[in-house]
């Protein structure tokens, strides 16, 4: 889970960047980085931390320029060195720097192809560096000077062809123009969007539409699965399918979890989506425990209130703000290492214990990943003085690990890997433990659009929609994603990252 941003613009873009990241700081908080293109040179500042820690009045400065790109980061493998924070670049051909979310399945196989057959060095282990150098070398194979958008989109759809996962990517071409591209399943989201100045129409392309908000652009549409939208430097907005095979299967989680609810995901609605699985989870407790004693809803903040609202209104049972949220704490289900989670839960929330003072209470959270937070949250609410706690989950038990972005961890920390409801229930301490079904869920965002067929559920059946996760796969993912390995790894922070460099004189 990343986030990208890239503006084609009639004036300076980089303050109108760093606002679209801080929008976008939820789907990233280990690093954060912009290039711009000034006349034919680019301008590059990244390092690890927050966007505004990043980004001082010095860097700004230096980031000329009416195009550019950006990108929010949490690893997928544990890493947080600086070396791999994006936009990456490569000299060769023209100048090409790229942000990519999402995670290239086959990144070791073309690792090889990319010394062996193109020539190219990689100097990470990002697999993003990995997207760049297939790109610019397709790029290169066409020979030009100059190249047309036909080029482009002829180079795009090779890259569909060579590469295999999930990306959606944002890349600047020096000389050329801004190109954003999405995967043939269309598993990670991205939109473009426009506005009119009085200097002429300006684009920009986002993670989530809600970036696109924040600074007052029209949402024109999302780029779709195997698709390519290009404007090139005189802000002319070309698009095209650059694979025919395409299916549109995009990852449900972003809609239960990843995306603002503020944001619109493939013409759904992230908050409606989620009214809605909370309107079908009160459903199953209504058919299945038609009894309940439940007292009170209390959501834990944040992400699960959307769908609390709606499961409280449909029991008839009141719903409070049982937690306060310490605002200055992240996620933490990407977290490395266990220790530094079961920390964190304690600085992220503390319990108003007025609201669960002998009290049958229900806490609503949007999934459960590792269990840790919710084994810790049911303390919390006991020690607050509930009678019984009972925890709903508005999406299905998570079972699998993620292959397409997301750092969900190996399958053996997945508390419901390998268990029943009710064991999870009794793992995480709950006096009763409710899951939303895979087909409530699936209703709750198909309903927003009936066209989109399927969904990546993988994290849920362990069915992973590019057909291409075998065993071995998983194994290697579990031997980087384990928190031991996470751990023991060390960092190698390479101190030029953090810098500002003219990439031109490089």
């Amino acid at each position: 889970m990343c986030g990208i941003v890239g503006i084609v613009g009639k004036n300076p873009v980089n303050q109108s960047i760093y606002d679209a990241l801080t929008v976008l700081q939820h789907r990233g908080q280990d690093a954060a980085g912009i290039v711009t293109t000034d006349n034919g040179r680019l301008y590059l500042r990244k390092d690890n931390g927050l966007v505004r820690d990043v980004f001082h009045t010095r860097h700004m400065r230096r980031l000329t320029g009416n195009t550019g790109i950006g990108h929010v980061r949490y690893p997928t493998a544990g890493s947080s060195t600086s070396a791999e924070a994006q936009p990456l670049y490569v000299n060769s051909p023209y100048g090409v720097t790229l942000a990519h979310n999402g995670n290239l399945t086959n990144s070791d196989q073309l690792k090889e192809e990319l010394f062996s057959a193109d020539r190219r060095h990689l100097n990470t282990n990002s697999d993003s560096e990995v997207l760049l150098n297939v790109l610019a070398h397709e790029l290169q194979i066409k020979d030009k000077n100059q190249l047309s958008p036909d080029d482009i989109f002829d180079a795009v759809g090779s890259v569909f062809k060579r590469c295999k996962g999930a990306y959606a990517a944002v890349a600047l071409i020096n000389g050329h123009g801004l190109l954003c591209f999405r995967d043939p399943h269309g598993i990670r989201p991205a939109v473009y969007g426009k506005r009119e100045t009085e200097q002429g129409t300006e684009y920009m392309v986002a993670s989530e539409s809600v970036a696109l908000d924040a600074l007052g652009f029209e949402l024109i549409d999302d780029i779709g699965a195997g698709h390519a939208v290009f404007i090139s430097d005189d802000g002319t907005l070309h698009e095209k399918q650059c694979y025919a095979d395409s299916e549109l299967t995009p990852c449900i989680f972003e809609h239960v979890y990843l995306a603002r609810p503020d944001s619109m995901i493939d013409n759904v609605s992230v908050y409606k989506s989620r009214l809605r699985m909370g309107e079908k989870l009160a459903e199953k407790i209504l058919r299945d425990w038609p009894d309940h004693d439940i007292d009170v809803v209390i959501p834990i903040p944040d992400t699960s209130l959307t769908s609390a609202v709606q499961l409280a209104h449909e029991l008839n049972v009141k719903m409070r703000h049982g937690f306060i949220k310490n605002r200055y704490i992240g996620r933490t289900f990407i977290m490395p290492g266990q220790q530094m989670r079961k920390k964190s839960v304690r600085q992220k929330l503390n319990a108003i214990e007025l609201e669960f003072r002998d009290k049958n209470v229900l806490l609503v959270d949007d999934s459960i990943v590792r269990g840790t937070t919710s084994e810790q949250i049911i303390e919390m609410a006991r020690e607050a003085g509930a009678k019984k706690v009972y925890f709903a989950s508005a999406a299905p038990p998570v079972r699998f690990p993620n292959v397409y972005g997301i750092d969900m961890p190996a399958a053996t920390e997945l508390v419901a890997h390998g268990r029943t409801e009710e064991e999870v229930g009794r793992v995480i301490g709950a006096d009763k433990m409710i899951y939303l079904d895979i087909e409530g869920m699936v209703d709750a965002v198909r309903e927003g659009n009936l066209n989109i067929k399927r969904f990546d559920l993988s994290v849920f059946t362990g069915e992973y929609i590019t057909g291409d996760i075998d065993a071995d796969y998983l194994d290697k993912l579990q031997q980087r994603r384990n928190d031991t390995a996470k751990e023991n790894k060390d960092v190698d922070d390479i101190g030029d990252a953090a810098m500002v460099m003219d990439l031109h004189n490089q």
